[in-house]
């Protein structure tokens, strides 16, 4: 029982050393640094939509910015948070070399998605209506329950898209993710510009351009699935575990879902109520600029969560824990890091960086004001990003 003890102390301590943190850190750059830039990339289509939009009026930022928060909260959010049930399952099966496991989690879960999103739908059809409802200036929520209506589309995309972003992220397979979604920001931009400048279609024409590059990333995403030789072992349709592997699904992806939404729900909200100020033009796109910068840096912690996650749901199924609680220092160690670095360089550059959004000097000039609370959020909202990715896995 000794020589046991001994033995598992010395192998804990020898996760500490210089070496092997050096070689943990090369590992989980080598796959943060993609899904970094993945997770960004996918949320950029919906920035590069309210950037266009924003430029258009004051009228127009606002109304997107509303329904850009209310569609996030009620419905993209959900499915991301349902979705994050996946990296356990399939992270802890691809581990242990379940690869039938694996590939039917990934179906199920997009079985159990695309029925979610028919309620949602129609909560976002009144959505002008509920607005109005609850206080938020009529041109503002008109503007806005259109926005919503024509980001349907994307809902049901995200509810395939988000799955398939899983499937390849648990087998660290990050180059299709990131061949597929620059390959679609790339196209989004001057689709996104041709329906709101060249065809005139403004702010609709921005939620039109979301749905079309979520479904052209799916499109991408599943044609490498189908055609890979690399993903042969996890591609196959097995309707005899189907419905086994989505009552696991959903025992995960419920509790994943809550973590989730409550703290993007949080952020949200606040965005809501911006609308209810006096000066609620002025309040809310002010209030949206800074909510999506903080939500674009989300995304790049997303990355080391993701791949921390990825980590230690592999070393689990394998059966070394050890390994995985080394992974999770690692992870805060590099988050920490990332941290500081953005929200330093985001309040040096307070005083230009909203004019990327806005032309409107009183917005540019309130954005530098809040600045400083923007880059303290960045920091202490990383601990939460990284950490709640790690512990779900241990739970299990």
């Amino acid at each position: 029982m000794d020589q046991a003890l001994l033995h598992k102390t010395e192998e804990r301590a020898s996760l500490l050393t210089w070496g092997a943190f050096v070689e943990e850190l090369k590992k989980m750059i080598s796959l943060a640094a993609p899904l970094m830039l993945v997770a960004m990339t996918l949320y950029l289509l919906q920035v590069v939509s309210m950037m266009m939009a924003g430029h258009l009026s004051a009228l127009s930022l606002s109304g997107v910015s509303i329904a850009t928060s209310f569609t996030n909260v009620t419905g993209f959010s959900l499915v991301i948070g349902l979705a994050g049930g996946l990296e356990t399952l399939c992270g802890q099966a691809y581990g242990a070399g379940q690869y039938k496991k694996f590939g039917s989690y990934t179906y199920g879960a997009m079985i159990s998605l695309i029925p979610i999103c028919l309620p949602v739908s129609a909560l976002w059809i009144f959505m002008d209506r509920i607005l109005i409802a609850i206080g938020i200036d009529s041109d503002i929520s008109i503007v806005a329950g259109k926005y919503a209506i024509c980001l349907v589309p994307a809902l049901f995309a995200n509810a395939i898209l988000i799955p398939l972003l899983r499937y390849f992220q648990c087998q660290s397979m990050v180059l299709p993710m990131l061949l597929s979604n620059c390959a679609t920001v790339c196209i989004h931009i001057p689709l996104c510009w041709a329906l709101v400048y060249k065809w005139e279609l403004g702010y609709i024409g921005a939620a039109l351009a979301i749905g079309l590059s979520y479904w052209l990333n799916v499109f991408f995403l599943a044609l490498y699935m189908a055609f890979s030789s690399s993903c042969e072992k996890t591609r196959g349709l097995y309707l005899d575990d189907i419905f086994s592997s989505i009552k696991e699904f959903l025992h995960i992806a419920f509790p994943s879902a809550a973590m989730v939404c409550l703290e993007w729900w949080t952020f949200e909200l606040l965005l809501l109520l911006a609308g209810l100020l006096p000066d609620s033009k002025l309040e809310t796109s002010v209030l949206s600029v800074c909510l999506t910068t903080v939500s674009l840096h989300y995304y790049v912690q997303y990355g080391i969560s993701a791949a921390g996650s990825t980590r230690v749901s592999n070393e689990l199924g394998a059966g070394n824990p050890e390994t995985a609680r080394g992974v999770v220092y690692v992870s805060l160690i590099l988050s920490t890091t990332e941290a500081v670095i953005v929200s330093t360089a985001l309040f040096f550059c307070r005083h230009i960086f909203g004019y990327a959004f806005s032309n409107d000097k009183g917005v540019v000039d309130y954005v530098a004001e809040v600045a400083p609370l923007i880059c303290l959020s960045i920091i202490m909202d990383s601990f939460q990003i990284v950490l709640s990715g790690q512990f779900p896995p241990f739970q299990i």
